[in-house]
C-alpha cells in the first residue's frame, strides 16, 4: 500500500516540476551526473525551443525517477545548526556532485539519515534545498552572498554564476572589499573581476571605509592578492568630461545660452570639508605602485570631487600636480571650476601652476570667474594669478564676470587690478558685454571710475 502510494507522489511530484518548466521559461538544468551543466536559453522572441523544452523534462524525469526504486533509505534529514530539513538522496546526489559523493562513500554519512552540514545556515540550507528540487535560481539579493558560497560548497556551478550577478550588482563602496575577498576566496571570476574594477574606479573612496578596514585586519592574505590584482587590471581610459568647466569660446551668442552645447558648471555651493579617515599603510602602498598617469586621473577626480583628504593623500604619494585631463585641464581648474576652495589651497601649496591653460587658454582664474566663486577668484589672485590673461577669443576674467553677470566676482577682479578697458578679439570691453546682457549691477559697477 505503502509503495503504491509513494509512487504516485513522484508521478505527481514529476509533473508539477514538469508544469514549473513551462511556468519559467528560463530555467537551467544540471544533468544527472553533477558534471555536465545544460542551460537552457531563450530566443529573441524568449521562448524555449521545443528540443530544449524536452530536454527539460527528460532531465528532470531521469533526476526523479530514481526515487521510484530507492526503497527504505531514500530520505535523508539534512541539519544545519537549529534547522532540520529532509531530503530524498537521489535529488541531493543528482543535483550535486558533492552530496554524490558523501552518499557513494562507505562512511557513517552514507548509511545515516542524518547528515549534519556544519557550514551552511539554516535559512541558506533551505534555499538550497528548493534550488535542487526546482532548479529556480532564489531572488534574494541580501542572501547572495551566502548562496554563492553554498553553491560552491556543493559543487551547483549555475547556481553560483546567478549568485556572482546578484552580488556583482550590489557593488559599492561599503560592500566593495567584502566582495572582492569572497570573489578570490571562493574562486567566483565574473565577480571577482566586477569587484576589482569597481575598487580600481573608487580606489580612495573604497579604502577609507569601514568595510576595507576589516578586511584588512580579518582577512590580510586574500586582501595582499586583491591589492595585486587591482594594481594588475589597466586602467579606464575614460576621463571625467569637461560639461561643467567653462570651455570653449566664451563671445558668441552673447545674448543667450552657449551655442558651442558646452554648459558652465552647476556644482552647488562650496561646503566646508570634513575629516575623512586616511587610507592604511597598504593602500597607501597599492598608490604609490599605480603608475603616474594613474595617479593624475586620480587627482583630477579627487579636485572634482572636492575631497581634501583624497587630495592630500594622492599628493603625499607623488601625484602629479600639473597632470591634465583630454581638454588639458588639470586639478586646479576642476577646483576652481567647482568652487573647492581649500582643495585649490592644497594645490596651490604643492606647486600647482596658477596660470596653467587648458585646450581654450582659460586659467583657473578665468574657470572660477566664470562660474561665480568669488572666494576663489580672490584666493587665485592672491596667489599671483594673472587677472589680466586671455582665451583663445581675447577674453579675461573680467570679461566673464560681466557676461555671467557676476558682480561679486566682478568688483574681486577689480581689486586685484584687472583691467576694465581690455578689449576682447571682437572688440568688446567688459562693460560692453554687461550692457549687451542687460547685467544693470555690472553696468553700474564697470561704468564707475
Amino acid at each position: 500500500m505503502f509503495r503504491r502510494s509513494f509512487s504516485w507522489f513522484i508521478h505527481i511530484f514529476v509533473a508539477v516540476v514538469i508544469f514549473t518548466g513551462y511556468s519559467h521559461p528560463v530555467s537551467v538544468t544540471e544533468s544527472y551526473t553533477g558534471v555536465t551543466l545544460n542551460t537552457l536559453t531563450t530566443d529573441s522572441s524568449e521562448s524555449l525551443t521545443v528540443g530544449r523544452v524536452q530536454e527539460a523534462e527528460e532531465a528532470t524525469a531521469v533526476d526523479l525517477g530514481a526515487l521510484l526504486d530507492a526503497g527504505d533509505g531514500a530520505m535523508v534529514t539534512l541539519l544545519a545548526g537549529d534547522t532540520r530539513l529532509v531530503a530524498h538522496r537521489a535529488v541531493l546526489a543528482a543535483r550535486s556532485p558533492v552530496f554524490a559523493d558523501m552518499f557513494r562513500r562507505v562512511t557513517l554519512e552514507a548509511s545515516s539519515s542524518q547528515l549534519v552540514l556544519s557550514d551552511t545556515e539554516g535559512p541558506v540550507l533551505r534555499q538550497v534545498l528548493a534550488y535542487l528540487y526546482t532548479l529556480q535560481v532564489p531572488q534574494l539579493p541580501s542572501m547572495a552572498p551566502q548562496l554563492l558560497v553554498a553553491a560552491d560548497v556543493y559543487g551547483l556551478s549555475v547556481l553560483k554564476a546567478h549568485c556572482e550577478q546578484q552580488v556583482a550588482a550590489q557593488l559599492s563602496v561599503e560592500t566593495a572589499a567584502a566582495t572582492g575577498v569572497l570573489a578570490i576566496r571562493h574562486s567566483a571570476n565574473r565577480l571577482k573581476q566586477a569587484a576589482v574594477a569597481f575598487i580600481k574606479a573608487h580606489l580612495l573612496s573604497v579604502m577609507v571605509t569601514q568595510g576595507w578596514a576589516e578586511a584588512v585586519v580579518n582577512d590580510p592574505q586574500t586582501i595582499a592578492e586583491l591589492v595585486h590584482l587591482i594594481a594588475e587590471t589597466p586602467t579606464d581610459t575614460s576621463t571625467p568630461g569637461a560639461a561643467e568647466s567653462r570651455t570653449g569660446p566664451s563671445s558668441q551668442s552673447l545674448s543667450g545660452p552657449r551655442d558651442d552645447g558646452r554648459s558652465p558648471a552647476t556644482a552647488a555651493p562650496p561646503t566646508t570639508p570634513q575629516a575623512a579617515p586616511q587610507p592604511d599603510d597598504a593602500a597607501v602602498s597599492l598608490l604609490r605602485d599605480l603608475s603616474g598617469e594613474e595617479k593624475g586621473k586620480m587627482l583630477i577626480a579627487a579636485a572634482k570631487e572636492g575631497s581634501v583628504s583624497k587630495v592630500q593623500t594622492l599628493l603625499t604619494v607623488g601625484a602629479d600636480v600639473e597632470a591634465v585631463d583630454e581638454n588639458q585641464q588639470n586639478s586646479l581648474h576642476w577646483a576652481a571650476a567647482r568652487g573647492h576652495l581649500e582643495v585649490a589651497r592644497r594645490l596651490l601649496e604643492d606647486g600647482a601652476d596658477v596660470n596653467a591653460r587648458d585646450r581654450w587658454q582659460n586659467t583657473p582664474l578665468h574657470q572660477a570667474a566664470w562660474n561665480d566663486h568669488a572666494p576663489g577668484v580672490r584666493l587665485l589672485a592672491a596667489s599671483s594669478a594673472d587677472h589680466n590673461a586671455r582665451d583663445h577669443t581675447g577674453n579675461t576674467p573680467l570679461h566673464d564676470a560681466a557676461r555671467r553677470g557676476h558682480p561679486h566676482v566682478a568688483t574681486a577682479l577689480l581689486e586685484a587690478g584687472a583691467d576694465r578697458e581690455v578689449r576682447n578679439d571682437n572688440g568688446d570691453t567688459p562693460l560692453d558685454l554687461a550692457e549687451r546682457n542687460n547685467h544693470q549691477q555690472l553696468i553700474d559697477i564697470l561704468g564707475s571710475s
